[in-house]
C-alpha cells in the first residue's frame, strides 16, 4: 500500500521550483550576464595577446643580463599568472553560462541549498551565484 502523502511530498521535491523574477527582470539578469561574459572574453583575449608577445621585447638582447636566470624566472612567473587568470575568466565564463541556462528554465533565483528566492541585490553583484547569503553562512560555520 502506497502512502498518498508521502507520494506527494516526493513530487514536489522533484519539481524545480520558478524563478521569484518575471520575463522582464529575467531580461534584465541575462543582459548583465551577457555583459560580465563578454567583459570575461575580453579578459582572457588580453592575457592571450600578452601571452604572445612573451614578454621578450622586455629583455634587451644588447644587455649583458639579457639572459640573466632572474629575467628568465620573473617572465615565467609572469607567464604562470597570466594562465592563472585565463583559468580563472574561464571558469567564470562557465557559471555565467549556467546562470543563463537557469534563466532559460526559469529556475534562475533559487537557491540550491534552501530552494528559497535569492535576494535580488545578491544577485545584481553576483549574478552568477547559486546559493543564497543565508546558505553561504550556514556552509561556512
Amino acid at each position: 500500500m502506497v502512502d498518498v502523502n508521502k507520494k506527494k511530498s516526493s513530487e514536489k521535491s522533484n519539481e524545480k521550483i520558478k524563478t521569484p523574477f518575471n520575463d522582464k527582470e529575467l531580461e534584465y539578469f541575462r543582459k548583465l550576464i551577457l555583459q560580465k561574459r563578454q567583459d570575461a572574453l575580453d579578459e582572457i583575449d588580453r592575457w592571450k595577446s600578452y601571452l604572445s608577445n612573451d614578454n621578450r621585447e622586455e629583455l634587451d638582447s644588447d644587455s649583458g643580463y639579457s639572459f640573466h636566470l632572474a629575467d628568465s624566472a620573473s617572465v615565467g612567473t609572469d607567464r604562470e599568472h597570466a594562465y592563472l587568470m585565463m583559468d580563472r575568466q574561464k571558469k567564470l565564463i562557465g557559471y555565467l553560462d549556467r546562470a543563463l541556462e537557469r534563466i532559460e528554465n526559469k529556475t534562475y533565483g533559487i537557491c540550491r541549498v534552501t530552494g528559497k528566492p535569492i535576494n535580488r541585490e545578491r544577485l545584481e553583484a553576483i549574478p552568477h551565484t547559486e546559493i543564497s547569503i543565508e546558505a553561504k553562512l550556514k556552509n561556512q560555520r
